[in-house]
């Protein structure tokens, strides 16, 4: 039987964070200097939710708008709380998720903490 590829398999190990009482000036600044087009959001508890920040959020919700980035804070503009899939879940569930809720990145949860972040670009690049 074929090896059933899981989120795990796939994704990005190296998560990038940013607080969100940061600047979506930092933020920028951040993603350019580590060449990812998201970052996720510290919780500020352990009973926070997490939440993210995307390219998309900056140019809709900032630029879009004729807002300055040093004026904008993160958490004012992030998506939260986040939806996320387990380390086993299934590239076929994961992918169906992500079309059903329309987003393109979701981190990887162990039930502690995000190991991970499964992007449509890791689904599309695994497929053969």
């Amino acid at each position: 039987m074929a090896h059933v590829l899981k989120a795990a398999d796939i994704m990005t190990k190296d998560v990038k964070t940013i607080s969100g009482n940061a600047t979506v000036a930092d933020a920028v600044a951040k993603m350019k200097a580590e060449k990812v087009s998201s970052l996720v959001v510290e919780r500020r508890s352990q009973e926070d939710a997490w939440g993210i920040l995307t390219r998309k959020d900056v140019v809709s919700k900032v630029w879009a708008l004729g807002k300055k980035l040093s004026d904008v804070k993160v958490h004012e503009i992030m998506t939260k709380p986040l939806i996320m899939v387990s380390p086993g879940l299934a590239i076929e569930y994961c992918a169906r998720l992500m079309a059903m809720t329309g987003v393109r990145r979701c981190p990887v949860f162990d039930g502690k903490e995000i190991i991970g972040i499964l992007s449509t670009t890791d689904i599309f690049n695994a497929a053969e």
